[in-house]
């Protein structure tokens, strides 16, 4: 539809962070990067679609934040003195973000489509997508999502062990 093409318009490139399993820091290695990007002066964007733990608003310093509805969906919240990140995760529409999320595929599924469809990312240089650990539905999902857009590529984040 024309408001899937005219939300990810304006982003220039996506990159998704993955990993094989849980804890291994995709979401510190997103809002890193996300920082890192910043400091360069690119325009910066971040999808936490990690259902089962949204710890990136946490990591920002923006948890009580709210997003709201514009004519071409989510607004996501600006982080940071000069607003330069736009943040969209889950975490906000827990009324407590510590709360566990038992969602079903389906459900979970139509999320991850609609935040990557309804948000109103604006010009961005790079969207960073904080995926779920595994290799999950989630994960289908958000990519199938994403394939008619510019993907740049993935991170896979692991460890030693």
């Amino acid at each position: 539809t024309l408001a899937e093409r005219t939300n990810l318009a304006g982003v220039r490139h996506i990159l998704l962070v993955l990993s094989g399993k849980g804890g291994v820091g995709k979401s510190t290695i997103s809002t890193e990067l996300a920082l890192a990007l910043r400091s360069t002066g690119k325009r910066v964007g971040i999808l936490d679609v990690d259902l089962c733990g949204p710890s990136i608003p946490r990591m920002l310093r923006v948890q009580d934040s709210a997003v709201h509805q514009c004519d071409s969906g989510w607004v996501p919240v600006f982080v940071g003195q000069d607003k330069a990140i736009a943040l969209m995760s889950i975490g906000f529409l827990l009324e407590r973000p510590d709360d566990a999320v038992v969602w079903r595929g389906p459900k979970k599924n139509a999320l991850i489509k609609q935040f990557v469809t309804d948000v109103a990312w604006g010009d961005l240089d790079f969207l960073i997508v904080d995926t779920p650990p595994g290799t999950s539905d989630e994960h289908i999902s958000t990519v199938e999502a994403l394939r008619p857009y510019q993907l740049l590529g993935a991170i896979l984040v692991t460890t030693p062990q």
